[in-house]
């Protein structure tokens, strides 16, 4: 049976991984397909790593818009990366009545909607699997495991370096600074790490999540994003001795005001699966109205975890591509004209649970002034921490758990807190979900 052409553009670490595996699992992937799937063509401008991993068996070129713009060509996988000519490729690809497989969680979280109506409106398919955790098939079950259901929150794990620190400042406890050098070292992250460490990378992935979820458009721009590297090694400690660990978590939970969409470091229970979840590993939970909670969990980055991912749309796209379009599966899970415009809740009108840590002044009064100003923003305390002071230290750290509050509620206390004179530096705070419902 005549195979199914793709043209590769960019042949890094996860392009080669595709290439590997595709190459040595032919027999088996074609098996599944129901026709062989080759890569005929691949474009990077790297023309001598190309070479060293093909070892002279395709096409190579440095020219990537000649291969989206190729006849010979049936899919276009897109491993560049970025939001500039990765969009343009993708656009052109669309164009010229090719389907897509990509990997690119930024360009699909920024430029997604376009992306996906230009797809429509060509009759073609958009496979992004790999976009989120790696090989981790969280895409798949979103979209087409759990379709009975109504789905009410999502819980992610879903950046493999900034667990991986966390991981280790718990392990250890060393500070922040040390153990990104250290990740560095080992290749977890990158030289310049501000996109997994603050956030972004995994705000990119929970917006993608969100939109199939909810069946609501891409709306990155309006996502909470908080990274990790102002976290303190001894809130991790604290948070431990509070029966919680620490994660920087994705946050997608369907409200009836609307949907909240936020990325933050998160204590969570230690009893939970996901709070067990360590090193560069992957992990989402998704708690739906009929199946309860499911959890998938697997490596999130790498050369073939991600391939296996790409592979797997290869697939998808090699069953259905004769399919009447109107009836293969919706890219966001719900049909195109049934796509809401819900709101994304500002953050201000988020309902969470709080850990405080308080630096004051050892002396008598000061935990009943605390207490009042929490009790005028309607705060109630679920547990706390008052360590002793050090022979002669004339300070010492309070650490409060809060019950359920707005998060507009927590700003106003800190603030009216922050201007006691026992309070000697800002209150550290940070979020707490149990996941119980």
């Amino acid at each position: 049976m005549k195979p199914i052409k793709v043209g590769l553009l960019g042949i890094g670490t996860v392009g080669g991984g595709t290439y590997t595996v595709l190459t040595r699992n032919e027999a088996e992937i074609t098996r599944r397909a129901g026709r062989p799937i080759r890569i005929d063509v691949v474009a990077d401008r790297n023309l001598d790593l190309a070479r060293q991993v093909t070892q002279g068996t395709t096409r190579l070129t440095d020219d990537a818009f000649a291969v989206v713009c190729d006849p010979a060509i049936d899919v276009v996988v897109e491993l560049i990366g970025g939001t500039g000519v990765a969009k343009d490729l993708v656009l052109k690809a669309i164009e010229h009545g090719k389907h897509v497989v990509t990997a690119n969680k930024a360009l699909l979280a920024k430029h997604g909607n376009e992306i996906f109506a230009a797809a429509r409106e060509r009759g073609v398919m958009i496979g992004f699997e790999a976009a989120v955790a790696g090989g981790v098939p969280i895409i798949k079950a979103l979209r087409e495991g759990l379709t009975a259901n109504r789905i009410q929150w999502i819980v992610g794990i879903i950046n493999g370096t900034t667990n991986f620190i966390l991981s280790e400042m718990r392990d250890k406890g060393l500070p922040f600074a040390e153990v990104l050098k250290e990740a560095q070292r080992l290749g977890y992250a990158e030289a310049d790490p501000t996109f997994d460490v603050e956030g972004v990378d995994a705000a990119h992935k929970l917006t993608i999540m969100a939109a199939i979820a909810f069946g609501i458009p891409m709306q990155f721009d309006k996502a909470h994003i908080e990274g990790i590297s102002q976290l303190e090694a001894e809130d991790i400690k604290y948070a431990e001795q509070l029966g919680y660990r620490i994660k920087l978590l994705g946050i997608t939970k369907r409200k009836p005001e609307g949907i909240e969409l936020r990325v933050h470091p998160t204590l969570i229970p230690e009893r939970r699966l996901i709070a067990n979840v360590e090193g560069a590993m992957n992990a989402v939970l998704v708690q739906a109205d009929a199946v309860g909670p499911t959890l998938y969990y697997g490596k999130g980055a790498g050369a073939e975890p991600t391939a296996s991912a790409v592979i797997a749309d290869l697939v998808d796209v090699t069953r259905m591509q004769l399919a009447d379009p109107e009836h293969r599966v919706p890219h966001l899970a719900f049909q195109p004209d049934a796509l809401q415009d819900t709101p994304i809740l500002p953050l201000a009108e988020v309902e969470t649970s709080y850990y405080l840590r308080l630096r004051v002044d050892d002396q008598p009064g000061v935990l009943a002034d605390i207490t009042r100003i929490l009790a005028d923003q309607e705060i109630s305390i679920d547990a706390m921490i008052q360590r002793e002071p050090d022979e002669g230290e004339q300070q010492t750290d309070i650490i409060m758990l809060t019950h359920l509050t707005r998060e507009k509620n927590i700003v106003a206390a800190i603030e009216r807190i922050e201007a006691l004179p026992v309070v000697k530096r800002k209150v550290i705070r940070l979020r707490l979900e149990e996941l119980d419902k």
